[in-house]
């Protein structure tokens, strides 16, 4: 006959103990369980999605960065175009007028690097001590030049000095037929900027004398300016000749810097001078761009997936938390605030607006070609964006508090992360009070199985000694 008691049922009582023991736990357990779980699930996606802005506002920061660069100007009113590169370039400035220039380029400007005379010994040759005076345009660089020192150490010890540095000097050793040489160069162009050696034996360099000069080979004694002394640009502007120690031309005409890059007898090019409207629209094309990507993304941050009747299912990273809509607002702010520009003052009059339902930019670039073409605003749109307390600057100091180093963003994940910490210490607590309850639980309910046992089998005895006693009777 099969056994009445089935598995996991106590053998004594016959109730399934376990499965008893596991309900109590689990009723126990469930409140405070539940409570963990949505708190951890809440904590994790907020650290998720305070990540995701702090990654977004790095990358806005970015493309906020290079549009307001002032090495390379994204905002130029003008744009100037040289027909033959090679020779110069030209940058324009929003104050520049639009036409032509013809300019050649006679010679650049130089600069002057020197050698001194050769030393057999090679790098490693004696150097005596004393004070190494280095001369340019009437101003002295002094060096100490202590014992033991070496061609090379007398080198090293040019490229290492701050002010010698600062001066746009270097040093390095040129090694020829002869031996070694020091030769001097610096970034100073233009006539009468030469250089001058003095102070220590060997190292003496006359940068008016030049040596090498027209093919003429150099001798172990050579020492002064290597080829030419250096000179002045010498160029011409519509047929006027101009000269200029620097290649960086900015005084020639008003509005524009010219860098010229080579000379000689074809060295001409065209310099042409117009309203920048493609770079413009390119520039703001890329504002509008970088804005909208932000403001979609934080949005997304905090709004639920909705099922096909609009109802939501899954939260967002950020659903419900502040943080987001004032990161937001944070954003928007300087877009409606009155710039410091004479006639260009505020964005629509670019052909940029705000979409009352999706909260992005709108670039209407029929109305941005009226503004340059008709009320000639391309000069003021560097102003607007770039100038002081500009656009780009405003949204910088918006943003700042939310992710500078320490800022908001770290604070809230600093907070966020106890938070978390707090939670997984919970989560243990409440294992090892379930783990607790569980073998007190199972003990007792194996207690009373074992009780109700013995107790079965006593009645089982007495029942079996009353029949054998009602057999007898009948059988007396």
């Amino acid at each position: 006959m099969a056994s009445p008691i089935l598995p996991g049922l106590g053998l004594g009582s016959g109730l399934d103990t376990t499965a008893i023991v596991k309900a109590l736990v689990d009723s126990d357990k469930a409140a405070k369980q539940g409570q963990i779980t949505r708190a951890t699930t809440t904590t994790t996606n907020s650290i998720s999605g305070i990540g995701s802005l702090k990654s977004l506002l790095a990358a806005f920061n970015t493309a906020m960065k290079d549009l307001g660069s002032t090495t390379n100007p994204q905002f130029a009113g003008f744009a100037a175009t040289s027909s033959s590169p090679s020779v110069l370039t030209a940058t324009a400035s929003n104050s520049a007028v639009g036409g032509t220039y013809s300019i050649k380029v006679d010679k650049i400007a130089t600069a002057s690097k020197v050698t001194t005379a050769a030393f057999a010994g090679g790098a490693s040759s004696a150097i005596p001590t004393g004070t190494l005076t280095i001369k340019q345009n009437g101003v002295d660089y002094n060096l100490n030049v202590g014992a033991g020192a070496t061609l090379q150490s007398v080198r090293d010890s040019i490229n290492a000095d701050v002010s010698l540095k600062a001066a746009g000097f270097s040093a390095n050793i040129v090694t020829d037929s002869f031996g070694s040489r020091l030769v001097l160069g610096s970034t100073t162009t233009g006539a009468g900027s030469d250089i001058s050696v003095s102070g220590i034996a060997g190292l003496e360099i006359d940068g008016t004398n030049v040596v090498g000069a027209g093919g003429t080979a150099l001798t172990a004694t050579s020492a002064g300016a290597i080829g030419a002394v250096a000179q002045d640009a010498a160029f011409s502007i519509d047929g006027m000749a101009l000269t200029s120690k620097s290649n960086t031309v900015s005084t020639a005409i008003s509005g524009l810097t010219l860098n010229l890059l080579s000379g000689g007898a074809s060295a001409t090019s065209t310099i042409t001078v117009a309203p920048n409207n493609d770079g413009l629209k390119a520039s703001i094309q890329k504002f509008v761009d970088a804005y909208n990507a932000i403001a979609t993304s934080i949005t997304a941050l905090t709004k639920p997936s909705l099922d096909a009747d609009g109802n939501p299912t899954v939260p967002a990273k950020l659903t419900g938390d502040a943080l987001p809509r004032s990161l937001l607002a944070s954003i928007r702010g300087p877009l409606s605030e009155t710039g410091s520009g004479d006639k260009l003052t505020v964005l629509a009059q670019l052909g940029i607006t705000t979409n009352q339902k999706t909260g992005a930019l709108d670039f209407n670039t029929t109305k941005f070609t009226t503004a340059m073409n008709d009320k000639k605003l391309s000069g003021e749109v560097q102003t607007l964006f770039t100038g002081t307390n500009g656009l780009l600057e405003r949204m910088g100091n918006a943003i700042e508090p939310y992710s500078q180093t320490g800022g908001i963003l770290d604070q809230r994940t600093t907070a966020l992360n106890k938070t978390q910490t707090r939670l997984t210490n919970d989560q243990a607590a409440l294992d090892r009070r379930v783990q607790t309850l569980t073998d007190v639980l199972t003990k007792k309910y194996n207690d009373m199985d074992t009780l109700v046992g013995k107790l079965k089998a006593t009645a089982s005895n007495i029942t079996s000694m009353f029949e054998a006693l009602t057999a007898q009777q009948k059988n007396s």
